[in-house]
């Protein structure tokens, strides 16, 4: 906590997160910024009684860093409010999304309730190999709820000399986002990785890149598919599409670990980009991360149509590289399909 406590006092109280914040600029509410969060976790951390207001000014926050990119102090608002909610949880105070969140994680091994195997969208179990050099970590979207995608994201890597983990779990970051432990997924995780003997995970989830990557111990390199695929696009053979396209940063991909020239090297090795209004560093949450999509389906549905309204003219995709943004990013309604990087490259394939 003193860690915390050093960032909150680096906070001028300037308002500088107030100007970015999309949860702010939703609700309007002095609480509902980076400014009021760091203030309401110093006054926890001096005895504040904690509230169901407390709750949701931490809970509301969708982590998605672009308070901390453009904060002229230097503090680190995401971190502080994540060890809140932690320091919360132990102490049994939470909301019913962080305590349903973490009980169907920990039973289960996913967010989302589901009980069937893993890799039942694999046509052929052979295709896991017990030693390789790559592991395709997948992640609980990709394998419940976009099984297609995923078919066709290892059809395309496991040509490459990738498996899969046999018994993958979650990768912990709905748990760690939102305050609980995710040790014992990591620990199932690192062990199988650990006896396949792989030097790199390569993910195609925003959520498990930044968990794999920062979280994980160990020396492992962690990659995004389309750093992958990208520096193998001359072996793809691919043709040049007719079509115009424009691209998401997921923040856990793009600002918060600088992931932008390789969805961008694809796309433009396939058709033309128009970039969103705001993008790269600046780029704004589709509204899901942090636990709000299922703490508040209403604000992340709110904050996806205002990602959406950034959408230029004339494209004929929205294109992201996070199963997490694209759900959203369809809830909110947008004038054009949302698809994964993955969909355009099988487009392009001859």
């Amino acid at each position: 906590m003193e860690k915390d406590l050093r960032s909150i006092l680096k906070c001028v109280r300037c308002g500088t997160c107030r100007s970015v914040c999309p949860v702010f600029e939703e609700a309007g509410w002095e609480s509902a910024s980076s400014r009021g969060r760091m203030l309401i976790a110093l006054g926890i951390h001096n005895g504040l009684e904690v509230d169901e207001n407390v709750l949701n000014s931490l809970n509301m926050c969708t982590t998605c860093g672009l308070c901390e990119q453009m904060c002229p102090s230097g503090a680190s608002p995401v971190q502080v409010v994540q060890d809140t909610r932690r320091k919360l949880m132990l102490k049994g105070r939470m909301t019913d999304a962080q305590l349903v969140l973490r009980d169907e994680t920990t039973s289960k091994g996913n967010p989302l309730g589901e009980t069937q195997y893993r890799h039942s969208w694999l046509g052929d179990i052979a295709d896991i190999k017990k030693h390789a050099p790559y592991v395709f970590f997948v992640g609980c979207l990709g394998s419940y709820r976009y099984p297609e995608l995923t078919r066709r994201t290892f059809d395309l890597l496991k040509k490459f000399d990738v498996t899969l983990i046999p018994e993958e779990v979650c990768c912990g970051s709905p748990l760690l986002r939102t305050g609980s432990d995710p040790d014992s997924l990591v620990s199932k995780n690192m062990e199988q990785i650990k006896k396949i003997g792989a030097h790199t995970i390569i993910t195609g989830c925003a959520g498990c890149y930044t968990t794999l990557k920062n979280d994980y111990p160990g020396d492992l390199k962690v990659i995004h598919v389309s750093e992958f695929l990208a520096e193998r696009l001359p072996e793809m053979d691919l043709k040049h599409l007719d079509l115009k396209v424009t691209y998401h940063d997921p923040c856990h991909l793009g600002r918060c670990n600088g992931v932008f020239d390789a969805p961008r090297k694809i796309i433009t090795s396939i058709c033309e980009l128009k970039e969103m209004k705001s993008h790269h560093e600046q780029s704004r949450c589709c509204g899901a991360g942090g636990g709000v999509l299922k703490g508040y389906p209403d604000l992340s549905m709110a904050l996806s149509k205002k990602r959406l309204e950034e959408i230029p003219e004339g494209v004929d995709y929205l294109v992201t590289s996070c199963p997490l943004c694209r759900t959203n990013l369809q809830r909110g309604g947008p004038k054009v399909e949302v698809i994964d990087i993955l969909d355009l490259l099988k487009m392009a394939m001859k």
